[in-house]
C-alpha cells in the first residue's frame, strides 16, 4: 500500500504503526521522526513561519480565509509520483491543511480513485480513535489497539495520581501570542485530567480570540504558553508580544513566576500518540508532587522567569 499524509499527526501515527516504508508523500510540516524529512513533500505552505510574527500570520491566514482561499498548495506532480491508494487528511482545521475541496480537485488529476480518510479528532477519545481507524484502514489494526490501550493506560495513570489534588490552580492555555487565542480541542480537557481548571477554553470545540482583559477577569494562577505549531525557541523569539500589555503584570501568574513555555509543535498541536507525552508534561508542570515517578522530556518546557534570568545572566 501506498499512503500519502496530508497531516503531521497522521504521519506520526503511520510510523508508530510500523508503515514507515509505505509512506510515499507527506506535508512541508512533517518533522517527526527524523527519517520522514527524507519523505517526498506533496503539500507546501504560502506561508513561512520562520519570516512571519504570529500577528502577521493570523492577518494572513484570516484574509485567505474571508476571501475562500488556502494557505495551502498541493503539488500535483509530486503527487502524481506519491501515486497513493490511500490519502490521510482533516477538515478539522483549514489552518493546519489543505480543504476538502482541494483534495479532490487533486485527486482527479491522478488518473485513479485512492481511498480517502478524512480525520477530525477533537478530544483525546477521539485521537485514539483516529489510530484505530488508520489501523483499520492499513491492515494494521493490532498494533493500533495495543498503541491506544498504552497510551489510554498512561492518560489514567495521570488521572489518578492528579484527581486527589486538593489545589486545582486556574490554567489558561495561550495557543497564540498576537492577538491571544484560548486553546481548544483537548487541550481543556488536558488540563483537568493533570489537575487544572481551564475556565476559559472549551473541551472539543476550536479555539478563539481572547482579549487580555478577559484574561485578566480570568486571573490564571497559571499560564501556558503553546502556540500552535511554534517550538520554545519560536515562542521565545516574540514574548515581548505576549508581555508588553499591561494586564500581563496583574496576573497572578506573573507575580508567582508560574508562567510555563512549552513544545506545542511536538505536544500539543498535533493530535497524534504524543498528546499523551503533552499531557504527562502538563501535570509534571501543575503538580510535581503528584507525579514524582515522572521524568520529564528535555527541552519540552521551560518556567519563562528562569529562561529569561538565564538569558540575563549570559547575556
Amino acid at each position: 500500500m501506498r499512503i500519502c499524509s496530508f497531516l503531521p499527526s497522521t504521519t506520526e501515527i503511520l510510523y508508530d504503526l510500523g508503515l514507515g516504508e509505505s509512506v510515499t508523500g507527506v506535508t512541508h510540516e512533517c518533522d517527526y521522526p527524523p527519517e520522514v524529512r527524507e519523505k517526498k513533500r506533496v503539500i507546501m505552505s504560502f506561508i513561512d513561519p520562520a519570516k512571519l510574527s504570529s500577528r502577521e500570520i493570523d492577518e494572513l491566514v484570516s484574509r485567505n480565509a474571508a476571501l475562500g482561499k488556502s494557505t495551502y498548495l498541493i503539488d500535483k506532480d509530486a503527487l502524481k509520483e506519491a501515486d497513493p491508494d490511500l490519502i490521510l487528511t482533516q477538515e478539522l482545521c483549514q489552518v493546519c491543511a489543505v480543504s476538502g475541496n482541494e483534495v479532490t480537485e487533486a485527486v482527479e488529476a491522478l488518473g485513479k480513485n485512492p481511498e480517502i480518510i478524512s480525520l477530525e479528532p477533537r478530544t483525546l477519545s477521539e485521537i485514539m480513535d483516529t489510530i484505530l481507524t488508520i489501523g483499520e484502514a492499513t491492515g494494521t489494526g493490532h498494533r493500533a489497539r495495543e498503541i491506544t490501550d498504552k497510551l489510554v493506560e498512561r492518560i489514567e495513570r495521570v488521572r489518578s495520581l492528579t484527581g486527589d489534588a486538593r489545589d486545582r490552580p486556574r490554567v489558561f492555555c495561550m495557543e497564540w501570542l498576537d492577538p491571544p487565542y484560548a486553546a481548544g480541542h483537548w487541550v481543556p480537557e488536558m488540563v483537568e485530567i493533570a489537575g487544572g481548571t481551564c475556565g476559559i477554553g472549551k473541551a472539543g470545540e476550536p479555539s478563539f480570540k481572547v482579549s487580555w482583559k478577559e484574561i485578566a477577569e480570568f486571573s490564571p494562577q497559571m499560564l501556558f504558553i503553546m502556540p500552535c505549531g511554534y517550538d520554545i525557541e519560536k515562542t521565545m523569539g516574540e514574548i515581548e508580544t505576549v508581555t508588553k500589555h499591561e494586564e500581563w503584570f496583574s496576573l497572578p501568574s506573573t507575580g508567582k513566576g508560574q508562567i510555563y513555555i512549552f513544545d506545542a509543535n511536538s505536544y500539543f498541536s498535533r493530535p497524534g500518540p504524543r498528546v499523551v507525552d503533552g499531557l504527562e508534561i502538563m501535570a509534571k508542570t501543575i503538580h510535581p508532587e503528584s507525579m514524582k515517578s515522572y521524568e520529564p522530556l528535555p527541552d519540552a518546557v521551560v518556567n519563562l522567569r528562569n529562561y529569561m534570568q538565564f538569558e540575563l545572566f549570559l547575556g
